[in-house]
């Protein structure tokens, strides 16, 4: 019994060992995780967890020590748990594994994580964006494909990102070993502080003067046109005074340099709207270099940070405000760009996008902003993408990725424009044209698309596997035919919906039976069902049901391209012949312009003449009284075949 007794005794002590060393590894933890320093919370957390420890905050924050270092396949691990162990969870959790799970390429499984983060937090204008927006990997493959990636060899085996633009130079952000000395390291992700280095042709890669580099952070950089003034971002450290928010939180700010054009030697000074409590950072100029836009988390901070612009005055700087909701969400909307043609390029993970930070774009007008479009691939993927610089004139550019295959953790990939980037509801109707009796492509037919006015806005001819493609606006009426010799013409009527997406359209010919040539004389208006096209009263205008008639005679004339037409104008016998002849005659001018500006019909096969009241169909002459449906009977053209 005293053995036994000595046992319970022993185990006691030894769980509450264990259990004392498992809660002063939590608290270290904590600790570091409420400094930023992810790494070293991490590795308690997960050595807590492999001694038996486990709690629904432990599971959170070993995901987010994953998550806030980008690395979402381990944070797909722990967020998984975390969604699986309650029903009441923080919706931002919940954002967070649809995120990551999409960074996986997970998309269907995302989706449904995304479905539950509608139901946590439906007002959310990330859950909205998501609920509006289902078809959106369909809307990214319609912009992708519009840039083609190029190497660049100046990357390292750490982090390069940031990107900026400097008289033919290129400005970036890097935490490379500088020579092999000794840097200090970030608790974040105990990696060296980053430094602003400049790439020219000349001298390689160089690190910028110790004005702008500290022992600290400095990175995002942009520059004036003329190369003298540069903002750029730096931890809050000013004069060698390095400060901490209430909570002992470096934050980061915005600083200008300025030289002059004798002078390399900077002189740096800290943005007066900069703040010790929250964060300012990743500035971009406006083409008139007028406006400042930048990110931040300051207090009416929308989600984790917004985007904000400033006026630049000469006296200082004006009032800052937000780009607001379109732009902003819920989540991180950071590393803004203007490029020379007014567009918004900047990096979020609360628009609809791959999975981390996708690069989006918004064309800037006046005093707003247009819609968001996700760039797509090749420039976004499952990771984080962003920083994202182009010269539109040249439609070169650069941008910093996580992605795999990279020689460091963040690298910066070049590339070059193929196509322009859709910046406005579009659609694209993509079809295929079909043998009508055999299913088979028929490649080589004309495909025309016309607008509701039966203009050719474009037209293409079918690839071999018959298909087709153009590029529409939306909530527009359109027309798409195709057409192909010894074949009947076919044509649909459509109208695109107002959000950008695919229209999918199949056209099928059918082959032409053999029939004898047409006699000469032959009116063919009889011969295609044309109803008879009429002018008003004393008018020689096309009627809007005179159109749709003319439609088939151009239809006609596309198929048998060596029939040559004589239109024929008639007049009822009202007002003199005199004034009739010349009616008649603009009539049928009229008629040949249509068929010709509307229709594609070379003038050349069509001849036309007016022949006033000279060949009335029925009674109606000169004095005999009649009524105005009988005198129609006589206001009309007729298509005679005269080749």
């Amino acid at each position: 019994m005293k053995n036994v007794y000595n046992i319970l005794i022993l185990t006691l002590f030894f769980s509450s060992s264990i259990l004392f060393a498992q809660e002063k590894v939590i608290k270290k933890a904590n600790k570091d995780y409420e400094e930023f320093a992810y790494v070293d919370a991490r590795n308690n957390y997960l050595k807590a967890n492999s001694d038996g420890f486990q709690s629904l905050e432990l599971l959170k924050k070993l995901g987010d020590s994953y998550y806030f270092n980008a690395d979402y396949i381990n944070a797909v691990k722990w967020y998984a748990q975390v969604f699986e162990s309650t029903d009441d969870l923080d919706p931002e959790y919940i954002h967070r594994y649809a995120l990551s799970l999409k960074s996986l390429e997970q998309y269907v499984a995302s989706d449904k994580v995304m479905e539950a983060f509608y139901e946590a937090k439906g007002e959310d204008y990330r859950a909205n964006l998501f609920v509006n927006e289902r078809n959106y990997l369909e809307e990214i493959e319609l912009q992708s494909g519009r840039f083609e990636l190029i190497k660049v060899d100046f990357n390292s085996k750490l982090s390069d990102f940031a990107p900026a633009f400097n008289i033919g130079n290129v400005t970036f952000a890097s935490n490379r070993n500088n020579r092999g000395v000794t840097k200090m390291v970030h608790d974040w992700n105990e990696q060296p502080f980053l430094d602003l280095y400049s790439l020219n042709n000349e001298n390689g890669i160089t690190k910028l003067s110790n004005e702008i580099n500290t022992i600290y952070h400095e990175s995002t950089a942009v520059y004036t046109k003329d190369g003298l003034t540069m903002y750029f971002t730096r931890n809050n450290f000013t004069d060698k005074d390095y400060k901490n928010d209430k909570e002992g939180v470096n934050r980061l700010k915005l600083y200008s340099a300025k030289r002059t054009e004798e002078s390399n030697e900077w002189t740096v000074k800290e943005l007066p709207f900069n703040s010790d409590e929250y964060s300012t950072a990743h500035p971009a100029l406006s083409v008139d270099e007028k406006t400042l836009y930048f990110a931040s988390d300051m207090p009416g901070t929308k989600g984790l940070s917004d985007l904000y612009q400033v006026p630049i005055l000469e006296t200082g700087f004006g009032t800052i405000t937000s780009l607001g909701d379109g732009i902003n969400t819920e989540g991180r909307e950071t590393f803004p760009f203007v490029s020379k043609d007014n567009k918004l390029y900047f990096a979020s993970d609360g628009h609809v996008g791959l999975g981390g930070l996708d690069v989006f774009v918004s064309e800037i007008s006046t005093d707003s902003f247009g819609d968001v479009f996700n760039l797509g691939k090749p420039v976004n993927g499952p990771f984080d993408d962003f920083t994202f610089i182009i010269n539109s004139r040249t439609g070169s550019g650069y941008f910093a990725s996580n992605r795999d295959g990279g020689k460091g953790d963040d690298d910066i990939y070049s590339f070059k424009s193929i196509q322009p980037l859709i910046t406005k509801c579009q659609q694209a109707i993509e079809g295929v044209v079909l043998n009508k009796v055999t299913d088979a492509p028929l490649a080589y037919a004309e495909v025309t698309l016309l607008n509701d006015k039966n203009e050719v806005i474009d037209e293409m001819t079918s690839r071999a596997d018959g298909s087709f493609k153009f590029t529409l606006d939306c909530s527009t009426s359109y027309s798409v035919r195709a057409q192909k010799e010894t074949y009947s013409p076919a044509e649909k009527v459509f109208n695109t919906p107002n959000k950008t997406g695919l229209v999918e359209r199949t056209l099928f010919l059918k082959k032409e039976e053999y029939t004898p040539p047409l006699p000469l004389g032959t009116d063919i208006a009889p011969l295609l069902g044309i109803n008879i096209i009429y002018f008003d009263l004393d008018k020689d205008f096309i009627r809007q049901d005179a159109e749709v008639e003319l439609r088939k005679i151009i239809d006609f004339m596309n198929v048998y391209s060596n029939v040559n037409i004589d239109v024929r104008s008639h007049t009822d016998s009202r007002n003199t012949s005199e004034y009739n002849i010349d009616l008649s005659n603009r009539r049928a001018i009229s008629t040949i312009d249509y068929l010709v500006n509307v229709g594609g019909i070379n003038r050349a096969r069509l001849t036309g003449q007016g022949y006033g009241e000279t060949q009335l169909r029925n009674r109606c002459k000169d004095g005999v009284p009649c009524s105005e449906s009988e005198h129609q009977l006589n206001r009309r053209s007729e298509f005679i075949i005269v080749k």
